[in-house]
């Protein structure tokens, strides 16, 4: 079983955009991407997707993005039963939405998590760090 820690970085909000994957056990990032012009709420959103495309059953995904966590597990088959519409008007990062929503339903047995960011936890800390340094053009 593997845990991976998420996290996504735009600076300025919206601008330029990073986000990182984290294995735990090895400590370093196994995914980091970015975009020229981004939102939090995006490189949120890509670092749960490539956590989703590189995990196993029974592994554990941590994210601090109560927002996401929100949307996969309460809000989305909701948007998807309605026609991928909310009652408030469109919905925003619609793509992603629908790949993450339904890159968690091929994938049960992984678990999705919410943590706490920025109080000092390892995996969370060091996907942070990484979203930062990958918005700065940082590679694997």
């Amino acid at each position: 079983m593997k845990h991976y820690y998420t996290d996504g970085s735009a600076s300025p909000n919206p601008g330029p955009g990073g986000f990182a994957v984290i294995d735990l056990d090895k400590k370093q990032p196994v995914a980091l991407g970015k975009e020229a012009n981004s939102t939090n709420i995006r490189m949120e959103a890509m670092a749960l997707i490539a956590a989703y495309k590189l995990a196993e059953p029974e592994d554990e995904i941590m994210t601090d993005s109560e927002f996401w966590v929100n949307v996969v597990t309460k809000w989305a088959s909701a948007w998807k039963a309605n026609g991928w519409t909310k009652k408030t008007g469109p919905i925003k990062n619609l793509e992603l939405v629908q790949e993450l929503y339904q890159l968690y339903l091929d994938k049960p047995d992984v678990k999705l998590m919410w943590t706490r960011g920025h109080v000092g936890t390892e995996g969370n800390e060091l996907a942070d760090e990484w979203a930062n340094k990958a918005r700065q053009g940082a590679e694997i």
